[in-house]
């Protein structure tokens, strides 16, 4: 697999006033059916999904997968590597959110409008730490080392390199560990896919 496959689907209209758990479980599977499809592309098959006892998304016969759902987009995608994958809706944000996130080098790296510059962070921060399996406990380890251009951000976690792919959509955006692959991504209609 030299090409990731990430795929994001809408939550259906129908869907998106739930509320609770009933939401949760929603998002979850509509998270899982974007999965089977980035599973199908890569031509690869995931017949379980284990997470260890933190519930970090674990490999299944080498197959490495990660979600993201949000209340209107879902995302999944496999790798034959680590990976993770985030989402988010572009939108204001807090000042005190803004300094846990980065710190001002960081943010001196990009001269890009403040919240598409905060998501674009934010998304690769989260999407590295989900392939690292560590979670938001090491979210003051993983830091921006540059931003070569609008689609990419290199970032390092531990003092290993990463590349982040990042997708823009509908007001919102993607963030995918990308490293040395390429990547197809894939953003489907309302229409149900039918995984």
């Amino acid at each position: 697999m030299a090409v990731l496959h990430p795929v994001i689907l809408p939550v259906t209209a129908a869907n998106r006033g739930l509320k609770g758990p009933e939401k949760v479980r929603h998002l979850s599977a509509r998270a899982r059916q974007a999965l089977a499809l980035s599973a199908a592309r890569s031509g690869v098959a995931l017949h379980r999904l284990p997470k260890d006892e933190r519930g970090a998304p674990q490999p299944v016969n080498g197959v490495y997968w990660s979600i993201s759902h949000k209340s209107d987009y879902v995302a999944g995608v496999v790798s034959p590597d680590p990976v993770g994958i985030d989402l988010e809706k572009i939108r204001t944000f807090s000042e005190g959110v803004r300094r846990k996130i980065a710190d001002e080098a960081e943010w001196g790296l990009s001269g890009e409008v403040p919240e598409r510059r905060f998501f674009r962070f934010w998304t690769a921060k989260e999407a590295v730490l989900k392939a690292a399996g560590s979670g938001l406990s090491e979210l003051s380890r993983c830091r921006v080392q540059s931003v070569p251009d609008g689609r990419r951000v290199m970032l390092s976690l531990r003092g290993v390199p990463v590349t982040v792919a990042h997708f823009f959509f509908d007001r919102h955006v993607a963030a995918l560990v990308q490293n040395a692959y390429r990547v197809a991504w894939g953003l489907l209609g309302d229409e149900d896919p039918g995984v």
